[in-house]
């Protein structure tokens, strides 16, 4: 009997997808060409995202140079593949490349453009290649009758230009203008949810180099008027917004007592956002502060664009604020939006990274108050938000319940700005964007006369205690040169108050407790001036009756600052609380003349209406050196703060990168 020519082979442990060896026969051997029916068959399969990752990653930086045949062939098919209108293939080359260029676009190469041109399509046929696959995409998300397909045509221009954003190759897509398909695509959307990838793809491509050169998205930016696609990016934008702050929601549910999820909170299912019902209702200390470590999750990336549209579109920043949701019950997208930006100020110490994007959300916020048509708004009734602050570290501030004047929501989002973030390496850039739009508001409300219902006493609280913090560790401080430009800001912030502060606050009572805080801290004040060399302006000499100033003059250099002010209201007001008594023995002082914190002996024998009285008959007699200038503040010029947005802008791309791959 002749022997059988078939063997039976081992069964596999494990049986692989097909797709998955052809990957492995594709980047095993240099040497081996694909055939033409290895191409057909590779496109034909569903791609295996984890596989192709796995596979991409193991292979260095220099072993992916010496498979160039292999990968310049799949990256020119992969495109030919995605242009022709053949479903599923298109799809699938679509979400290859997506992968593919994901994984090696973020190694480490010795030269970065040129080595990733020799991988994708080689020196001599590059800017045939790269311009027609940009141009592929661009038809695409223009043109395909297919929304999915359209959608992972942005998911792949993302990952091209997060992951080679410090090459050359973003500009064939500054060549090749997106900006008519991106906004086509939101223009066709039946549902603001998917606005995130378009609006994340425009905000990278707006920041790429325009520092450097005149970037055609921003021109775009700035000329785009039309209302009803703004409206539509301004709604995914707060989905995203309350997306991102139910992330921080589902580690630690921080819901005041009172309050009902139907009027405060809308999840939204952006990604794994929403709290899991497996997620235990308590963390431990520990697992919390893993959990907030690890957030915001990758949806934040769309506060770059958010920023960069409000900073070159009024129609836009304005549509932000205004837009109302059609159900009452529902979130604005502005009240989510500072909701987010609660969250993250109040974590911002955890990471660089929430700090940045806390940072970023103030750029927009003061862009926006810096804007008096818009500062009107926040300012007005009209525009009332019931807004959920953040509550997730004490202290804590009083609960506000149903809608809100947005400008006193802001108030609260700078105290517990504050407040969360005092350490001895202090976030200076951070404070000093807060004092900016604390001074921008209260110099609206001033120049309008517009009063605002307030626990104002929170507020003069926090400020005092952070010049008190700014006083007792100036050793550890003052090496940050940023430092000195806070200190004079928050002092020309208390100056302001103390000047005009009787044409915003909404009673006398409120009026009297900024004064008598202002004594208490006397001492301090005295102290800080020392500490941080503060001059009083050249041209304190001259005083006058006390009253509200609004000539604007020059910004003063940065050592000047309206210091004399609350100097003179502390030596003034203690003179009066602590005349010689009857028998001719004079107060307690301080050592050098300063005015001494009221004694609590002295503060129980004086009840409120004696101590009303006291500051009310000394307005007669106060006499202070007003400071024209200290509404002459400088409107935002984003050329200084370059490094830093640069900063922000590698945060945003690693995170878009992670949205897709």
């Amino acid at each position: 009997m002749e022997q059988s020519p078939l063997t039976q082979q081992r069964r596999p442990e494990t049986f692989q997808p097909k797709i998955v060896q052809l990957y492995e026969n594709l980047f095993r051997d240099p040497d081996v060409e694909p055939t033409e029916g290895f191409w057909r068959e590779f496109f034909l399969l569903s791609p295996e995202k984890t596989q192709l990752h796995r596979i991409l990653d193991a292979i260095e930086p220099d072993d992916l140079l010496t498979l160039q045949a292999q990968t310049q062939q799949l990256f020119a098919r992969a495109i030919r593949e995605a242009a022709l209108e053949d479903a599923p293939k298109n799809r699938y080359a679509l979400e290859t490349l997506t992968i593919f260029l994901g994984s090696i676009l973020v190694k480490k190469y010795t030269n970065p453009s040129s080595d990733i041109i020799t991988i994708l399509a080689g020196l001599d046929e590059a800017d045939q290649v790269l311009a027609d696959f940009v141009a592929t995409l661009d038809r695409i998300i223009r043109n395909a009758t297919s929304f999915d397909l359209r959608r992972q045509a942005i998911k792949t221009a993302i990952a091209v230009v997060s992951g080679a954003y410090k090459t050359g190759l973003i500009s064939y897509f500054t060549h090749r203008d997106l900006f008519p398909s991106l906004m086509k695509f939101v223009h066709d959307l039946d549902t603001p949810l998917h606005v995130l990838e378009p609006f994340v793809l425009l905000g990278l491509l707006a920041n790429y180099n325009k520092f450097e050169f005149q970037n055609p998205y921003q021109q775009r930016l700035n000329d785009f008027v039309n209302e009803a696609t703004i409206q539509k990016i301004v709604q995914g934008i707060g989905l995203a917004c309350a997306g991102l702050r139910n992330g921080y929601v589902a580690v630690q549910d921080d819901l005041p007592e009172g309050w009902t999820l139907s009027n405060t909170l809308i999840f939204f299912g952006l990604r794994a956002l929403t709290p899991r019902k497996d997620r235990p209702t308590t963390p431990s200390a520990e697992e919390a502060r893993e959990a907030f470590a690890a957030l915001p999750s990758p949806e934040a990336a769309i506060l770059l664009a958010t920023y960069d549209f409000a900073n070159a579109n009024k129609l836009f920043a304005y549509n932000l604020v205004t837009h109302m949701p059609e159900k009452r019950t529902e979130e604005s997208s502005f009240a989510s939006f500072l909701s987010l930006t609660s969250y993250l100020l109040q974590h911002a110490y955890r990471s660089a990274r929430v700090g940045q994007y806390g940072e970023l959300a103030l750029f927009t916020l003061r862009i926006i108050v810096e804007d008096p048509v818009l500062c009107k708004r926040i300012c007005s009734d009209d525009t009332k938000r019931a807004v959920r602050l953040c509550r997730q570290r004490q202290p804590y501030l009083p609960v506000v319940q149903g809608d809100r004047v947005l400008a006193t929501v802001i108030f609260d989002i700078m105290i517990d700005t504050i407040s969360h973030n005092l350490r001895k390496r202090l976030d200076a850039n951070l404070y000093c964007h807060t004092i900016a739009i604390l001074l921008r508001l209260f110099t609206y409300l001033s120049s309008n006369k517009t009063r605002l219902t307030y626990h104002w006493s929170e507020l003069w609280r926090t400020l005092l205690s952070l010049m008190r913090f700014l006083t007792t560790y100036v050793s550890d401080l003052t090496t940050n040169p940023q430092v000195h430009v806070l200190a004079v800001s928050l002092t020309n912030l208390l100056a302001v108050a103390l000047s005009s502060g009787d044409t915003f606050l909404p009673d006398p009572a409120s009026y009297d407790d900024l004064f008598y805080k202002i004594v208490e801290t006397g001492p301090i004040i005295a102290r800080f001036q020392s500490a941080y060399n503060l001059t009083p302006y050249p041209d304190s000499s001259s005083t006058t009756k006390h009253s509200p100033t609004s000539t604007p003059h020059p910004t003063a250099p940065t050592n000047y600052a309206a210091i004399d002010i609350p100097l003179t209201v502390s030596r003034h007001f203690h003179s009066l609380l602590f005349q010689p008594d009857s028998s001719g023995a004079s107060r307690p002082q301080s050592p050098g003349g300063e005015p001494a914190p009221i004694p609590a002996s002295r503060k129980k024998n004086l009840s409120p209406r004696e101590v009303h009285q006291i500051i009310k008959q000394g307005y007669d007699t106060l006499s202070i050196q007003p400071r024209d200038d200290l509404r002459a503040w400088d409107k935002w010029r984003e050329a200084d703060w370059k490094l830093v947005l640069k900063r922000m802008a590698r945060y945003a791309c690693e995170d878009a990168r992670r949205l897709v791959v």
